[in-house]
């Protein structure tokens, strides 16, 4: 079981690279963490933007523009238009949000026609966090792309998280579904639908893992809470997987864990693509994008 980006890192290095296309990756932090993860030895790399700006920050940031191939294109959205077409067409096995915003970056993802979605599937963002104070990574889902996920969607998101957490080694995932309770009330949709899908998971609708809920994040996280309380959990107190009951909650966990959290790292993708698709916020770390790329590449077929 890996229990570390670094884990990661060193798996990825045994095996055949994968080759990733950044859309508009004209900036800094991009250019930068993609050439990381070349020197790490896990990746090929195109550029897809503006010429003179890639060149501008290799040189600023005193980045050998060599270990790049580069696709010059001059607008934002023809950019993110082309490094999806590249991905569909099979010259990449990764698709990289550069630059441009996250909308006009999912749009691209989502076109019918040139996009990278197949039929009927749902797209959700998955999230690895390492948190020394927790004594292995954990993977959350969603935080970032579905806001108020209905049941089918939230069975759409169990499923990515367990498919990611088995690609980390995890041969049977125990998957939280996360409440502001782990008590059965029925007036909270949140307790409901979490108890649904749990009783999926006992009847193999949801195969290869273990699923309780509704469980409240403290009993989901501490031995010593589920002890107090005297919870009887398969999954409680040793979670492997979060999933949230919205996008607030989600959101304001992972946030408090990249703010207040000394020592934390995470990284994320977009599943339910025909590739995975790196998405972090344009402010994100580099060290933060390096490790998303690690756990798509992870991930990539």
């Amino acid at each position: 079981m890996i229990t570390s980006f670094e884990q990661i890192f060193d798996l990825l290095r045994s095996k055949p690279k994968k080759r990733l296309v950044g859309a508009w990756a004209v900036d800094d932090h991009t250019i930068g963490a993609i050439s990381a993860a070349i020197d790490h030895g896990i990746v090929e790399a195109t550029l897809v933007g503006n010429r003179k700006m890639i060149e501008d920050v290799c040189k600023s940031e005193n980045i050998n523009i060599e270990k790049f191939k580069i696709v010059e294109v001059d607008e934002e959205l023809k950019a993110i238009a082309t490094a999806v077409d590249m991905v569909r067409t099979g010259e990449g096995d990764i698709l990289m949000k550069g630059q441009c915003s996250t909308d006009k970056y999912m749009r691209g993802i989502l076109n019918k026609e040139k996009g990278l979605l197949p039929p009927k599937a749902v797209l959700s963002h998955v999230t690895v966090l390492q948190n020394p104070n927790y004594h292995k990574l954990l993977t959350l889902g969603d935080i970032a792309v579905i806001p108020a996920p209905d049941l089918n969607q939230k069975v759409a998101i169990t499923k990515y998280v367990v498919r990611t957490a088995k690609a980390l080694g995890i041969e049977k995932p125990k998957v939280a579904m996360i409440a502001a309770t782990e008590q059965m009330l029925p007036a909270m949709p949140a307790c409901v639908e979490a108890a649904i899908i749990a009783k999926m998971g006992d009847r193999g609708q949801i195969p290869g893992c273990v699923i309780d809920g509704p469980l409240a994040l403290d009993v989901a996280l501490s031995a010593e809470a589920v002890a107090v309380k005297k919870l009887v959990s398969p999954v409680a107190g040793d979670a492997d997987c979060l999933v949230f009951p919205n996008i607030e909650s989600g959101n304001v966990f992972y946030k408090v864990n990249s703010q207040l959290c000394k020592g934390v790292k995470q990284g994320a993708m977009v599943a339910g693509a025909s590739a995975p698709c790196v998405l972090s916020s344009r402010a994100d770390s580099i060290d933060t994008k390096l490790n998303s790329i690690a756990l798509a590449a992870l991930s990539a077929k």
